[in-house]
């Protein structure tokens, strides 16, 4: 239900107020902290985008492709400022999916909720497939079949978030400990590789390693550009930040720390970590298969760097699947309680953990688990594609949201924040338009990009039937609400 129609049964009765804006806000603990907060923007900021994917991107694009995190970093800093703002306007568990209910209506609340799930369900499939691939890489469970290793993996992952929010966000928080500590450890070692001149590989680091290997840009400018639309999914999971402040006590001290924050975050880890890999060894070196920090220490003869990068990498991929089935949780709950998702997505442990929403994102998982089972080789590539096109469109509806929410502000319906991101709308456009053309970059993978393009009608087609199939549920369930406020005022 919109919050407009909830402000008028509140402004009647103030007994009305206690009622939340979005009906799915309500019974969660408020059990995350401020260190659980800062730890998952920092987890969503680092994953296996940079912690595995920067080889192949290197070896693709060059030194360049710092230039290409820096870019696809700035406007997703924009997108996480603009979700930010939202936040401290409401704090929603139902995040970007609530927001889009009141300015958008019912339909964009239902549009940015699904593809919102399709995004991290899938996403789910990928981090499990990769979990299974990485643990493959020990000898010791060479012997026990993929599927096998996907299915323990979920398994895992799902009872953590069973439990509470508060294991959760602990899980979280050591997960992004390992991972920064890990990042850091490198650039400590690669800036000492620097200033020693100590060689890596048979090259000398510097400049010189860019200069004479074809400059920044090897292979063009047209490679940087093809990259973008991975790069962007690297930053995928930053939207996490605007969930869990809807089960924190204090949003609005806690979520702008937390999003400023990531801007510099994004420059010292994805772009830092990417010249100071340019700058050891030229890009020709580096490969999708193998962690580019790997191939870097073993250059230099590091005892285990294989085994210690693998492990930190797997617990990227852990993270990643905690977090889906975190954020699906809340946001298929919110689309329970307003009619526009299987009511039993809606229901809540004793714990206060919305394990519907939890377990409907899990049995999606668990057909994964068969894709593994099929097609090993080939499903991490299927599934990690049609995850973009949930990424890019909820970062889109999250910037038509602000749009919406900032022209009401100027017609004062409603109050902006002190924390803002500036220059709207020209920032939200500008956005827009640069996550459509990372979009329509992929028509020029003809392998895999444009058969994943190819997949809109019929994602769209779906949307369109599920929503005939829900329209009177949402209709009965608004009416419902606004009967039982209206009762209150009397």
């Amino acid at each position: 239900m919109s919050k407009d129609a909830v402000q008028s049964a509140q402004a009647a009765n103030p007994r009305a107020a206690q009622t939340p804006a979005d009906a799915g806000d309500a019974g969660y603990s408020k059990d995350l902290k401020a260190r659980h907060i800062n730890m998952i923007a920092i987890g969503g900021a680092i994953g296996t985008g940079l912690l595995l994917g920067a080889g192949g991107r290197l070896h693709n694009a060059g030194p360049a492709l710092a230039l290409a995190y820096l870019v696809c970093g700035v406007f997703a800093f924009f997108v996480v400022r603009a979700l930010g703002e939202l936040v401290l306007y409401r704090p929603s568990s139902g995040s970007f999916v609530s927001y889009a209910r009141e300015f958008l209506g019912e339909k964009g609340a239902y549009v940015a909720g699904w593809m919102y799930f399709l995004n991290w369900s899938t996403t789910g499939i990928a981090d499990i497939t990769a979990i299974a691939l990485y643990t493959h890489y020990w000898s010791f469970f060479t012997s026990i079949p993929q599927w096998v290793l996907a299915l323990i993996a979920l398994a895992v992952v799902l009872a953590v978030n069973l439990i509470s929010v508060k294991i959760f966000g602990e899980m979280e928080f050591w997960f992004a400990i390992i991972k920064v500590a890990t990042i850091v450890g490198f650039m400590l070692i690669s800036i000492f590789l620097l200033a020693t001149q100590h060689k890596v590989g048979g090259h000398t680091p510097g400049l010189s390693v860019i200069n004479d290997h074809g400059g920044i840009f090897p292979h063009g400018l047209m490679p940087v550009v093809l990259v973008m639309q991975g790069v962007i999914f690297a930053y995928a999971a930053l939207e996490l930040v605007g969930v869990a402040a809807g089960e924190t006590a204090e949003p609005e001290k806690v979520v702008p720390r937390a999003v400023n924050s990531i801007m510099w975050r994004v420059g010292l880890f994805y772009v830092g970590s990417v010249v100071l890999l340019a700058l050891l060894l030229p890009g020709s070196v580096y490969s999708a298969d193998e962690s580019p920090f790997v191939t870097v220490l073993s250059k230099i003869g590091v005892p285990a760097a294989g085994d210690v990068m693998n492990l930190v990498v797997l617990t990227a991929a852990m993270s990643s699947l905690n977090s889906g089935l975190y954020s699906t949780g809340r946001i298929l709950r919110s689309m329970a309680m307003a009619g526009s998702a299987p009511k039993f997505t809606a229901r809540m442990s004793r714990t206060q953990v919305p394990y519907g929403g939890i377990l409907l994102t899990c049995a999606v998982c668990v057909l994964g688990v068969g894709l593994n089972y099929l097609m090993p080789s080939q499903a991490f590539e299927i599934v990690l594609n049609v995850a973009s096109l949930g990424i890019i469109s909820t970062w889109v509806i999250i910037m038509i949201c602000h749009m919406v929410f900032v022209r009401r502000a100027r017609e004062g319906l409603v109050t902006r924040p002190h924390f803002q991101l500036k220059f709207s709308p020209v920032t939200e456009i500008a956005t827009i338009a640069f996550l459509l053309i990372c979009l329509g970059m992929m028509w020029n993978d003809p392998d895999v990009g444009r058969k994943t393009i190819l997949l809109i009608p019929v994602i769209a087609v779906m949307l369109v039937a599920g929503w005939f199939g829900v329209r009177r549920r949402v209709s009965a369930n608004t009416d419902k609400e606004l009967q039982e406020l209206s009762s209150m005022t009397k």
